[in-house]
């Protein structure tokens, strides 16, 4: 079952530290975690947007909004980042937000956009869950939310890096859950498909090309992301209307990994 035995709304109590906070999904989930009464610790690159946005939140909401600007792709501000976070025993939330997109063929892709690929979707993502767990398991509370990609469950031509990042996130978030079932740490994996935001342009696939029709507003997604944190899920696909399609995927995935789960090889890999 993809769902958290916990099913009562999430409110705030505590600091919430929001990545990639100065636009696009980061930027909604500030504004959300904030209504329902969060302190807010902020983080991007763009220092200045970051501390407009924490000014104006705090204001309009009567909580307490830090920035902190940091490059999460780079070793020595994540690892400052980390040390923050891990030493702050108000944080209760963390959303691991901030990635990166590339689309292209792998043997195209530049060995600098390669590093900043697996350091921000992959490293990064890792470093701050890490930073933060410890806490929320001495505290038995806690929430974690990872924003992966619906190119986590799949791969298309152009996307064989990206989706490789994704696939960690997915692995990794869904290792947590199992390590801390029981507990009533959070840890919820969100995975939009494709949504209005700034990644696009980055991505180097502008978002004009793109079929409206399928596209969510950033807004839109984060409302059904935050909904499905409520209702105690663990992993949230935003614009899935047939939740039993997800629970299917999850017994079959479970059938395959208990069919190989033997010593022998299969019957057509013998001689004959």
């Amino acid at each position: 079952m993809n769902q958290q035995s916990n099913n009562n709304i999430v409110n705030g109590a505590g600091t919430a530290v929001i990545t990639g906070a100065s636009s696009g999904l980061g930027r909604v989930y500030a504004e959300r975690l904030a209504q329902r009464g969060y302190d807010l610790l902020l983080v991007a690159r763009r220092g200045d947007r970051l501390d407009a946005i924490a000014k104006e939140l705090g204001t309009r909401y009567s909580i307490k909004a830090r920035a902190l600007a940091a490059d999460l792709a780079a070793a020595a501000d994540l690892d400052g980042v980390a040390d923050a976070i891990a030493a702050d025993d108000s944080i209760t939330l963390l959303v691991n937000n901030a990635g990166t997109s590339h689309l292209a063929p792998a043997e195209q892709t530049p060995l600098p956009v390669l590093a900043s690929l697996l350091n921000l979707n992959i490293t990064a993502l890792t470093r701050l869950s890490l930073a933060v767990l410890p806490g929320f398991r001495t505290r038995n509370h806690g929430t974690l939310i990872n924003i992966g990609s619906v190119l986590g469950f799949t791969s298309i031509p152009g996307s064989s890096i990206y989706s490789g990042t994704k696939s960690f996130v997915l692995g990794f978030t869904m290792g947590l859950q199992n390590e801390f079932a029981g507990t009533n740490v959070r840890i919820q994996l969100v995975a939009p498909a494709s949504t209005a935001t700034e990644i696009w342009e980055i991505s180097g696939v502008p978002l004009a090309s793109l079929d409206p029709a399928t596209v969510m507003d950033a807004a839109q997604c984060v409302d059904a992301a935050l909904a499905g944190l409520d209702q105690g899920e663990l992993i949230t696909l935003p614009s899935l209307e047939t939740a039993v399609l997800l629970d299917d995927y999850e017994q079959a995935r479970q059938a395959l990994v208990g069919a190989i789960n033997r010593g022998q090889p299969g019957s057509r890999y013998l001689p004959r």
